[in-house]
């Protein structure tokens, strides 16, 4: 899978006091799968309600198929949609039409900085999490990001997915203030582990932001649940744990 990133880095996104990094919630992406000849691409683009319907007709009038038109956040300014895609066909022609459609968003498309690695100290949170959760995050653009995969296998079309298709636990912290974090994500689960990882995240706090399906043929069938609590890094991180032991993962 070859996976590309297009970060909403023009978007000043709040919910409340806190300013979102890009990298918490507004990370538009596609991933590239198969062959030159016989690729398909799946992702999420982060649009604003006015970019919506342009960008949905491009898709549309090259073959994509919409997958799901959603939120994933609750009382953020501005108001955000995110929609889900699916193509087949060609590989650069997937691009070209992709990029079009993005064109009718604002969307930076110039080519993003190497990434660089971590200097100095990370902040302390970071440790906190990852040894609450047993699991080491990826630091970058100062967020800690966690994808967490299902141990089942998961199939779309007769293809198998992979992590980077968008069917691991993504789960994503930054700073929000002295001592406090704030976490979003989605939970990939399914049915039988939906109630179970809503009372998880209720008795810790955390607010269930959404639930809904991302893709159309997927098997078996996964519902995607959003998430959104500010707190210490101790409680939010025991939250998430605690929703986690509900959901079949690796």
């Amino acid at each position: 899978v070859y996976r590309v990133a297009f970060p909403r880095t023009d978007l000043h996104v709040t919910v409340g006091n806190i300013t979102m990094r890009p990298g918490l919630a507004l990370g538009s992406w596609a991933a590239f799968s198969g062959s030159d000849e016989n690729a398909s691409v799946m992702g999420d683009l982060v649009l604003q309600q006015n970019e919506l319907n342009p960008v949905i007709v491009k898709l549309r009038s090259s073959g994509f198929e919409i997958t799901a038109v959603h939120n994933h956040l609750m009382n953020e300014s501005p108001h955000l949609i995110y929609t889900h895609y699916h193509g087949h066909g060609n590989a650069v022609e997937l691009a070209k039409s992709l990029r079009a459609a993005l064109a009718e968003s604002k969307t930076p498309m110039g080519k993003p900085a190497a990434a660089s690695p971590p200097t100095g100290e990370l902040p302390g949170f970071v440790k906190k999490i990852e040894d609450t959760l047993g699991a080491k995050g990826s630091w970058a653009g100062g967020v800690l990001a966690f994808g967490i995969p299902r141990a089942d296998t998961i199939t779309d079309g007769g293809m198998t997915l992979t992590a980077p298709q968008g069917v691991a636990e993504s789960i994503n912290f930054q700073e929000a203030g002295p001592g406090k974090v704030a976490t979003t994500g989605d939970f990939v689960m399914i049915a039988e582990e939906v109630n179970p990882v809503i009372s998880a995240l209720e008795d810790h706090h955390i607010e269930v932001t959404a639930l809904h399906s991302h893709m159309l043929t997927e098997q078996p069938r996964l519902l995607f649940m959003h998430f959104w609590a500010v707190g210490s890094p101790e409680s939010v991180a025991q939250g998430i744990k605690a929703a986690l032991e509900k959901i079949h993962t690796k």
